[in-house]
Order: C-alpha cells, then sequence, then structure tokens
C-alpha cells in the first residue's frame, strides 16, 4: 500500500492546520450564490437528433423569443367578463411590458385565441415572451415582484403565479440551495450525537464534525471555480454536501479510533499520530482511491450531468482524503489525550469501545460460514429481483419541485387543459436541396403533415405556418404565401417564430395534451420520428427533426442506455486493477467486484419498489407511483455506490490483511479483523445513511431518488454484505485469499486454528 511521510506530517503539523484554514476561509466567498452558476437543464447532447433541431431553430430562425413565462391567475368568483377581472388582467400585462427583458405579452383581450380562457371563464395566463439575454436567475424574481406589486394593489383575493420554463429553471435552483443549507443544518446535530455515542468524548466528536465541513466547503469553493470555465450541473450542489459530509465523517472516525488505540501503546502523541498515518491513513487512501475510480468514470461519459457531477465528486473525495491524511492528524497530533475531553464522559461510555459482542459474532460467522453467504445471498438476490423492471425515463409525478409557484401555476394551466402548451415538441423541416419551404405545391405537404399531428390524441394543438388559426381553409394560405414578401411585412412575428430567415426551414409547435404524462411525452416522440416526411405531397426533399423537452429526454435517456455498459466496464474493471495490487490478490478483487454488484443491484431493485411502483413512496412525500426512474439516477446511483461501498471493504480487508500478515492464520485474522472494524464500519455506515438518508425527503425528486438509492445501498452493504457475505467467504477461501502475493514463512505451515484476538498483540486500522 502507498507509503505516507507520516514523521513530516507530525512535524509540520502547525503549518498544515493554519494552512487548511486559510484555504476554507478562502472558499467560502467562491460558494455563495453558487446555485445561480449552475445548470438546471444541461442535456445539451451533441449528435443528437434533438440538439440538430434547436440548433437550427436558434442559429437559423429569427425568433427574439429566448423563452416564454406564462401568469396564471384564478379568482373564486369573478369571471373575465367583470370590470374588476379585466382591469387586474389589463395591469399584469402592462406592468410587465415595462420590463426591458420582455419582448411581447398576449392575453385574452388582445388576442382572439380561445385557448387563453377557461371553461367556467374564472381562469386565464399571460404569455411573456422574453428577450434572449434574459436570465431565468435574476429576471425571474423580477417577474414575480412586479406581479405581486400588482396583486398587492389591485388583486389580493386573485391567485396569481408565475411559471413557465424560466421559473422552473429558478425555482429548481433555489429549491437545491435552501435543501442544501436546510439539510445540513440538521444533519449536523444529529451527526454529533451518533458520534457522541461512538467515541464518548465531545472533542473527538468536533473533529469529524470538522472535516466534514471544511470538505464542503472547500469543494463548493472548487466547484465554483470549475463553473466558470465548465458546465456544472445543478445536481453537484447537493450532491457535494451529501458526499462531503458522509465521506468525510467517515474518513475521520476511522483516523479517530485509530489515533485513541495508539495512544494506548505509542510513547508518546506524537508516535501515536505518526502510526496513524501509516495504517489509518493509508487505509483511507486505499479506500478513497475506490471511491475516485467511480466519479472519474463518470467524466468519461461524454454528458454535462455526468461529467459535473463526476468533477465534484474527485473534488470532495481527494479533499476528505487530504484532510483524513493531513489535517486531522495534525490535530489529533497537537491535541494528544485532550482528544478524550470531558474526562468523565468518556470514562462512563467507554465499555462501548471494546467490541467483546463483535468477537463472539466473529467467531459465530467462523463456525457457520455457509450459512452466512446463503442467508446474505439470498437476501441480496430477492431484494435485486425488482431492478429486472427498472424503467428509466422521465416520472409521471412529482418531476417539479412541490409547493413552489412555479408548480401551483403549471397546476392551474392544466385545470385549464393548457398546461402542454409550455414545453411543446419543436419540429423542423428543412429543404435539403436549398430550395424555398413554402413553395406553393408544398404547402399541401405541410398540411397534411399538419393534419395527421392534428390527429393523434396525445396531441392538443398544433402551430406553425399553416396552422395560424383554427378552420382556415388549404387555399387561402396558399393566397396569402403567394407574395412571400408582402406575408412577412403583414405578419413579421409569425414568419419570424416559423420560417428561417434564408426561407429553407420551417417550425412547428406541436402542443400535448394535460392528459399526457412526461413519459408518454416520449412515446409521442417516437410515434412523430416514424412519420416518412419525404412520403408526404412535394416534401421528397425534406427532412424533419424534432427537439423540445422530450425529445431531448428521450435523446439523453438513449444516450444514457447506450453509454451505461461502457461506465460499468471501466468501474469494475478499475476498480479490481486497483484492489489486485493494493492486496497482491486475485480472489479478493474477484469478490469484491461481484458482491458490490450485489449492493447495487439491490439499491436499484429497492428503487423500483418505492419510486417506480410507489410501494411505501408516500413515507417519502410521493403523490403516487412515479412509473420510471430518472435516467440520469442509475448511472450517478451505480459509479458512487460502487465506491463507497468499497470503503467498507478496504476498511476490513486492510486490517484482516495487516493481521495476517502478523500471524499467518487466516482464520483467526478474520476474526481480528472483523472485531476490530466491525463497530467502526456500523458507525461509519450509521452517519453516511443519515446524511443521504435525509436528502431522500428532499424536494426535487431526482435528489430524492439518488439518495435513496445511496442509504439503502450503504445499509445493505454495511449489513448484508460487509459483515456477513464477506466474512463468510474469507473464512472458506483460507489462504487463496492472498494468492499470489502470499508467501508461507520459513519452516512453518499456515495455521487454520481459531486463537485469541489480536494475532499481531495490538489493536489496530
Amino acid at each position: 500500500m502507498i507509503r505516507l511521510p507520516a514523521r513530516t506530517i507530525v512535524r509540520w503539523r502547525w503549518p498544515i492546520v493554519v494552512g487548511w484554514v486559510a484555504l476554507t476561509a478562502a472558499m467560502v466567498p467562491l460558494g455563495r450564490n453558487l446555485h445561480e452558476r449552475l445548470h438546471v437543464g444541461g442535456q445539451n447532447l451533441s449528435h443528437t437528433e434533438s440538439t440538430r433541431a434547436e440548433d437550427i431553430i436558434r442559429d437559423d430562425f429569427d425568433s427574439p423569443y429566448a423563452a416564454f413565462a406564462a401568469v396564471a391567475i384564478q379568482h373564486p368568483t369573478l369571471t373575465l367578463g367583470s370590470r374588476r377581472y379585466r382591469a387586474y388582467v389589463d395591469s399584469i400585462t402592462a406592468a410587465l411590458r415595462r420590463l426591458p427583458f420582455v419582448l411581447q405579452t398576449l392575453n385574452w383581450r388582445n388576442s382572439d385565441d380561445p385557448s387563453f380562457r377557461s371553461r367556467d371563464g374564472r381562469t386565464t395566463f399571460v404569455l411573456v415572451g422574453l428577450s434572449a439575454d434574459s436570465s431565468a436567475t435574476t429576471d425571474t424574481p423580477l417577474l414575480r415582484s412586479t406581479v405581486a406589486g400588482v396583486q398587492q394593489r389591485l388583486g389580493s383575493d386573485f391567485k396569481t403565479y408565475v411559471t413557465g420554463d424560466p421559473a422552473f429553471d429558478y425555482d429548481l435552483r433555489t429549491t437545491a440551495a435552501d435543501d442544501s443549507r436546510r439539510m445540513e443544518q440538521r444533519l449536523v446535530p444529529a451527526t454529533i450525537v451518533l458520534l457522541l455515542l461512538t467515541f464518548g468524548a465531545l472533542v473527538a466528536v468536533l473533529l469529524p464534525i470538522s472535516v466534514g465541513v471544511i470538505a464542503i466547503t472547500v469543494s463548493l469553493g472548487l466547484v465554483a471555480l470549475a463553473a466558470t470555465v465548465i458546465p456544472m450541473s445543478i445536481f453537484v450542489l447537493n450532491l457535494t454536501t451529501m458526499i462531503g459530509l458522509g465521506v468525510g465523517i467517515d474518513y475521520s472516525l476511522l483516523v479517530v479510533t485509530r489515533f485513541r488505540e495508539e495512544l494506548e501503546y505509542a510513547p508518546s502523541r506524537l508516535e501515536a499520530a505518526e502510526e496513524t498515518i501509516r495504517t489509518a491513513s493509508r487505509t483511507v487512501v486505499a479506500s478513497g482511491g475506490t471511491v475516485i475510480v467511480g466519479f472519474v468514470a463518470l467524466m468519461f461519459v461524454p454528458l454535462q450531468e455526468t461529467r459535473s457531477v463526476g468533477l465534484a465528486g474527485v473534488f470532495v473525495v481527494a479533499t476528505s482524503i487530504a484532510l483524513a491524511v493531513t489535517f486531522l492528524p495534525a490535530v489529533l497530533a497537537i491535541l494528544g489525550r485532550h482528544v478524550d475531553q470531558p474526562q468523565w464522559l468518556e470514562r462512563r461510555l467507554r465499555r462501548l469501545r471494546f467490541g467483546r459482542g463483535w468477537n463472539r459474532y466473529a467467531r459465530a460467522i467462523s463456525r457457520h460460514p455457509w450459512r452466512a453467504i446463503t442467508l446474505s445471498g439470498a437476501i441480496a438476490v430477492t431484494l435485486a429481483l425488482p431492478a429486472l423492471w427498472l424503467r428509466m425515463g422521465l416520472p409521471v409525478v412529482g418531476f417539479f419541485p412541490a409547493n413552489t409557484d412555479s408548480a401551483r401555476g403549471l397546476a392551474v394551466l392544466e385545470d385549464m387543459g393548457h398546461g402542454g402548451a409550455l414545453r411543446p415538441l419543436k419540429l423542423v423541416l428543412q429543404t435539403t436541396d436549398g430550395s424555398p419551404m413554402l413553395e406553393l405545391d408544398r404547402l399541401r405537404g405541410l398540411r397534411v403533415l399538419s393534419d395527421s399531428l392534428r390527429a393523434n390524441p396525445r396531441v392538443a394543438q398544433v402551430r406553425g405556418l399553416v396552422d395560424l388559426r383554427p378552420g382556415v381553409p388549404l387555399w387561402q394560405y396558399i393566397e396569402l404565401y403567394g407574395d412571400t414578401a408582402a406575408a412577412r411585412r403583414r405578419m413579421p412575428i409569425v414568419f419570424k417564430e416559423f420560417l428561417s430567415h434564408d426561407g429553407r426551414a420551417t417550425a412547428f409547435d406541436v402542443v400535448l395534451q394535460d392528459s399526457v404524462s412526461l413519459q408518454g411525452s416520449m412515446e409521442l416522440v417516437r410515434e412523430v420520428r416514424r412519420i416518412n416526411v419525404r412520403a408526404l405531397p412535394m416534401m421528397g426533399d425534406v427532412r424533419m427533426l424534432i427537439g423540445g423537452f422530450s425529445a431531448s429526454n428521450l435523446d439523453f435517456r438513449t444516450k444514457v442506455e447506450g453509454l451505461f455498459p461502457l461506465l460499468a466496464v471501466l468501474v469494475l474493471g478499475i476498480t479490481a486493477i486497483m484492489l489486485a495490487l493494493v492486496f497482491r490478490s486475485v480472489l479478493v478483487p474477484i469478490k469484491a467486484v461481484v458482491m458490490n454488484s450485489l449492493t447495487v443491484s439491490a439499491s436499484f431493485g429497492l428503487m423500483v419498489l418505492v419510486f417506480q411502483w410507489g410501494l411505501g413512496g408516500s413515507f417519502f412525500g410521493l403523490p403516487g407511483p412515479t412509473q420510471a426512474i430518472f435516467s440520469i439516477t442509475p448511472v450517478l446511483v451505480f459509479a458512487i455506490v460502487f465506491g463507497l461501498s468499497m470503503d467498507y471493504e478496504v476498511f476490513l480487508l486492510s486490517r484482516i490483511k495487516e493481521e495476517f500478515d502478523a500471524s499467518h492464520d487466516n482464520d483467526e485474522a478474520t476474526v481480528s479483523g472483523l472485531t476490530a472494524t466491525g463497530a467502526t464500519i456500523t458507525n461509519a455506515a450509521l452517519i453516511m445513511i443519515l446524511v443521504f438518508g435525509a436528502f431522500a425527503f428532499a424536494r426535487v425528486m431526482a435528489v430524492q431518488m439518488i439518495s435513496f438509492g445511496l442509504a439503502v445501498a450503504v445499509l445493505l452493504d454495511a449489513t448484508v454484505i460487509r459483515i456477513a457475505m464477506v466474512p463468510g467467504v474469507m473464512y472458506l477461501a483460507g489462504h487463496l485469499n492472498w494468492w499470489p502475493g502470499y508467501r508461507r514463512p520459513a519452516g512453518g505451515s499456515l495455521r487454520r486454528a481459531s486463537g485469541e484476538v489480536g494475532g499481531s498483540g495490538r489493536p489496530t486500522t
């Protein structure tokens, strides 16, 4: 394993501590308002149909609108015909028009479109076109404050909400940031209680908490710096907090526990710190390296979400490792036996640290290894079975953060039957021979396509150059576009939105029925893509591309499914090679890969049960079965879980290998290793489960799914796998565990008898 400069770290303990404190202070301002610099969508995939469609719309169309917001308005008794209702809508419209980034506003007063009126006449909305230089993070609050000002003066009894893509973007950012702060505030006290029960000393408790907080602060600062150069997904905000707190405390728990043991044997606190670095800190480097492997593998997947999460994960785990190797031993060398303060509490809880129960448990496993393997394997396989039905896509419920202005506004629009207007499919038709799209004979083909789209039961409305108004016959459009230049002068906004500036491409907006789920919208994309546009009248030289939110997500899912095998090969292969080099063994990496795969599969199975099928989902605030798991979730959970669960593998095997090197007795080394690390692994897992489990109650569903998957994976790994199945296999394999790196001592043979704990004569970790 890696040799660390223990003596140098201890000698320079004060400069190391001061350096980390200074670095943390420098990173604090960088991490402020980080959520405003992170990307929400991020699914801008290269070489996909949806991206090509969006590129054509952005580059070849002169539409001034970057996005649309909607102000949903509802009154319990008043109807649109009342003077007060009209005055309220007019006032909101006028106030919005004065904002510099608002280009146009449409409502039932300045448009004859009946879709602005609900059937009961009590609900309407104002559509707001935003300029290309508008920003969701700065302009959405201005939109809402403007609307709130009018509401306060004229309509306190009206329900008024600002929704639409910019509002969804803003609410997702602020919700993620608020969840991160809120969870951190709640987790720290709960973690202190758990650590107090573990250590029995307040000073020892505060050290892991400090390491976790420093790891988060420094990592968020590094993410902020990275966000100025490359796009970083909003997912990194919550994940950095979760992993920083969990991993930072995990590694600190191992180091502090080892230091307290070394104090019982070492002649001085400095030598105890040096021995801690040579053993526990070295184990942290090995285990942290396996965690980093998963995050590095994510960076090889060419998706913005995976790359940014991978980079953020490398930041937070590497920072946690560096703290456990330098900062924490330096602080421990300074504190010495003061780490056990207050003494009265430490003496009262000292008996919890000896682990006699773990010794009895380890010997019970040694007597019945097959029973342990069979029972734990049956549990893991049973929990993994639902993963066979895992369906990646967009959840049908709970997609947007609940109890936000944008979600309430969307609900109002859906009650009107017009929620689908906020995220239509974008169809782009482009001639391949350079001819103009508005040739009169080609209008017939556009109309046939439009009629076929409108006939689909999932489609509520089609908007385009041959669908300006309901019921207009084709001959009128032929007459209108006979003089294209005159028509462009008469309807400049229409032409900018639906015809490219060179006249070679046209666009359709396909608005979905509100009854169509997000998963159903992806099915519609597939159906539309199956249309052979070249078979339509006069359309033989036209190609059709489909973009928009649903098409982008379908392409994203397809890309993820195609890249997942590559990610799996990278993670499994690199992890196995690392473990083979660390332990000089063939069986150890094979066993670790197989058992970690069981952990990941069981985690996927439980996600399917709770989220996709809704079994117990109400406990996490789900309104019902999601029917699908976010496409990115299995990828992130696989990469992160594989690394985190390998942590406990390295913790346990490092101790067993250390005992085996001293005693050459495989059974006794396994008993001693499990006895010494069982409590540490369990306590570390409890903290990790607490951290991840708390975020399973977050308000962003993607974060909920990822956090739940991580929490149950750690729970299964630290119980079913790591302290039952692994020791059972270790007992059965005997000296083959360490082949080919093991050599029998000269003149001796491998002992198989069970003896007393501590083959090396002293506790080590």
